[in-house]
């Protein structure tokens, strides 16, 4: 009985692609109104379906097998109820923020249908309770959310999309010679926090499962746009529509990251990786990839891919945080991974709605759109701060989390390098976001333009999200209370 009544799991999972093949596959819904009032009563209910699941206690459910030794497994734990639920808030509040965007757009029942597969498949990727459930819908992932790059067909997106298929399945393969391993030498492959195998088993087998780690970081680090496998973050996120850059930003990039949890502390185990070679490549490679993403932020003039080295670089604060392996810089690292989604999905639905009312693409070109489009540009420059981390926004919190761990490790150079690395990306963050700012409400002397008449379902998104990172920055305890449950029984 207690294995049916959590077959609940499934729901807000099987709901979702359902409804979005049904859309693709039928004919129906050549009004645009029927169209979206079926795209958001599916978004409603899947949302709904998750928070029964999420609100729940324990739950598994064993789906089927794929071997006898390989079941397809779902569990809620604390870890999948937090990414699942910022997955439903952003892809509910972006969806809404689709219907007025994708207007001027062609095609928007196969957009739509795409957009809620993806959001089934990403669900389904926050419940796996193993490594072989988290794998496939790892894969799903990449599949389901293609179309999304694909969508305007020109010539630039097809090579976008080209571009990230290569580099997902080149990561993903990596990843599975890992997987392999794990399968083969773990006695189970189901999460366990704190890691499944004996302290005495890793030091034995220690230079397989030293190459084993480097495999997973590399592989799933290519979702994540780690450094050197990130060219497809910055090719795929600019050609993509507005919000589906959002959510590609936002919470694509989060699989990676999710992924390399899950392997690192809840199979291998942190401690495992505390003081080898592999955890100091990982930091390296992390910090490279913190300074270069906002560097070449910095450098470029087009807003959207502007943004998307902004996530190049703002990903890897995740990643450094994780690789630290010390408590406060992993409490940091997931604060991060909220306080990142809800900023950047904001800062990207922002453009999205610049590039719908002007059709201006460049940074230059936006002189005066704080004049034009007053509530855009304000959710712009919160979410701005946000990201560079001014207080009282959600970013700094997670900032300061993340360097006050990195100075707890006490490791040799990266205790002070690593900190002082986030600080100048600070600076160089302020650099290339606050100019669209400034020059939006302040064009100088002489400009004269009319407002804009901003569409109210793409500004009470970009509100919401505003207001989130505002709200998690002066009540960060909300959070950190499940932070914390998750880093007490990881580390």
């Amino acid at each position: 009985m207690e294995e049916k009544m959590n077959f609940i799991l499934l729901v807000p999972i099987l709901f979702p692609v359902i409804a979005g093949v049904f859309l693709l596959w039928k004919r129906e819904f050549q009004k645009r109104r029927s169209l979206l009032i079926f795209v958001g009563a599916v978004l409603l209910l899947t949302g709904a379906f998750a928070a029964v699941g999420i609100l729940g206690g324990e739950r598994r459910f064993t789906a089927f097998y794929l071997t006898e030794e390989l079941p397809v497994f779902f569990k809620l734990d604390e870890l999948g109820r937090l990414f699942a639920s910022l997955v439903t808030v952003v892809w509910i509040l972006a969806g809404f923020f689709s219907f007025a965007y994708m207007k001027k757009e062609k095609r928007e029942k196969r957009y739509f249908g795409f957009y809620l597969i993806t959001f089934g498949v990403l669900l389904g990727l926050d419940f796996a309770g193993n490594l072989i459930t988290m794998y496939l819908f790892y894969e799903f992932m990449t599949l389901a959310s293609l179309p999304l790059v694909l969508h305007s067909q020109t010539g630039e997106a097809r090579m976008a999309g080209l571009k990230y298929l290569f580099y997902s399945f080149c990561g993903a393969y990596l990843a599975l010679f890992g997987v392999y391993f794990l399968v083969r030498m773990g006695n189970t492959i189901e999460f366990t926090p704190g890691g499944v195998f004996e302290s005495s088993f890793l030091l034995e087998h220690q230079t397989l499962f030293l190459v084993i780690t480097m495999l997973l970081v590399l592989g799933f680090g290519v979702k994540a746009g780690m450094f050197p496998l990130h060219a497809w973050l910055t090719a795929a996120h600019p050609v993509a529509p507005g919000p589906a850059s959002g959510v590609l930003s936002g919470i694509i990039v989060k699989g990676g990251v999710l992924a390399l949890i899950r392997v690192l502390y809840y199979l291998i185990g942190p401690d495992f990786l505390i003081g080898t070679k592999v955890q100091k490549a990982w930091i390296v490679l992390t910090l490279i990839t913190i300074f270069m993403g906002s560097m070449l932020a910095f450098r470029e003039p087009v807003l959207k891919k502007r943004l998307a080295y902004s996530t190049v670089s703002q990903v890897s604060y995740i990643l450094f945080g994780l690789a630290v392996c010390e408590r406060t810089a992993f409490e940091g690292a997931l604060l991060h991974v909220i306080a990142h989604a809800f900023i950047k999905v904001c800062l990207f639905l922002c453009a999205g709605a610049m590039i719908y009312q002007t059709g201006c693409k460049r940074v230059e070109e936006l002189r005066g759109i704080g004049k034009r489009m007053p509530v855009t540009l304000w959710c712009y420059t919160i979410a701005s701060l946000g990201l560079i981390g001014i207080p009282p926004t959600s970013g700094f919190v997670s900032k300061w989390y993340l360097g006050t761990g990195a100075l707890d490790g006490k490791m040799p150079v990266f205790s002070w390098l690593g900190p002082l690395v986030l600080i100048v990306s600070a600076l160089l963050t302020a650099g290339y976001l606050l100019p669209v700012t400034m020059r939006g409400f302040f064009p100088g002397e002489g400009f004269a333009c009319r407002r804009e008449k901003e569409a109210r379902l793409m500004t009470a998104p970009l509100i919401i999200f505003a207001a989130l990172t505002l709200f998690i920055g002066i009540f960060p305890e909300t959070a950190l209370t499940v932070i914390r449950a998750i880093s007490g029984v990881c580390i």
